[in-house]
Formats: C-alpha cells, structure tokens, sequence
C-alpha cells in the first residue's frame, strides 16, 4: 500500500520542465538607481556612526586613550590635553560628518554609475542575463 509520503517522493523525482530565457538589460532608470543608491548610503552610514562609537568605546575601556593622553601631555609639557580634542561628542560629531559625506557621494555615485551604464548600452548593446523558471 503507497502513502502520501511516497507519493510525494515519487513526484519530487520527476524532472519538471524548466524553461530558459535570455535577456538583454538595455536600461536603468535613473530615479530607481539613485533610491537603490540612496538606501545603500543610508545603511553605510548608520554602519560607519555605529561601527565609530564602537571602536571608541573600546578604545575608553581599554585606557588607551588616557595613555595616549599622558604620552601627549609629556610631549607637549602639560599645556595641551588630548583629551580635550578627542571625547566622545567630538567623535560623533566626526562620525556624522563623514556619514553624511558618505550619504552624499555614495548617492551620487549611485546615479553617474546608471548615466554611465545606460551610454554604454548603445556601444555594446546592454548586459546579456540568463533565467530559468524552477
């Protein structure tokens, strides 16, 4: 007597006919490319705020930064102090900076990429895809 198991065993074992279809990626559309982009900026720039805080944070557990401090003040006979430069506002700020720099060009770069890829489709006539339909 069969179950639904076999059942099921014997149709997963037949071959399913799959088609296949070429494509020819001719454009990108501008406006999708500088949203994809913008995105992919956005997530950069959370990672970079993130990854900064974190690396600051270790470097302030390790007492690093005060012996780097104490290294600084001897050199320069006490008048000057690292630590008044380097706390953690003043590396956030940085890291907001360099985010939103990044937000900048990563979008911009986003959007020449696309310009530039659309003239070449007319050179080389656009990026041949294969799919297959499972």
């Amino acid at each position: 007597m069969s179950t639904v198991a076999d059942k099921l065993a014997k149709k997963s074992s037949s071959k399913t006919s799959s088609k296949q279809v070429r494509l020819r990626l001719v454009y990108v559309d501008f406006w999708s490319a500088v949203k994809l982009s913008f995105l992919a900026a956005v997530a950069l720039a959370v990672v970079t705020v993130v990854s900064i805080f974190l690396v600051y944070m270790v470097l302030e557990a390790t007492t690093l930064l005060a012996k780097v401090d104490e290294l600084f003040v001897a050199f320069t006979d006490g008048t000057v102090s690292l630590t008044s430069f380097i706390g953690l506002p003043q590396v956030m700020a940085f890291a907001a900076i360099v985010a939103i720099l990044n937000l900048i060009v990563v979008t911009v770069l986003g959007a020449v990429v696309a310009g530039i890829y659309n003239l070449m489709v007319k050179i080389t006539g656009g990026l041949l895809v294969g799919f297959t339909s499972n």
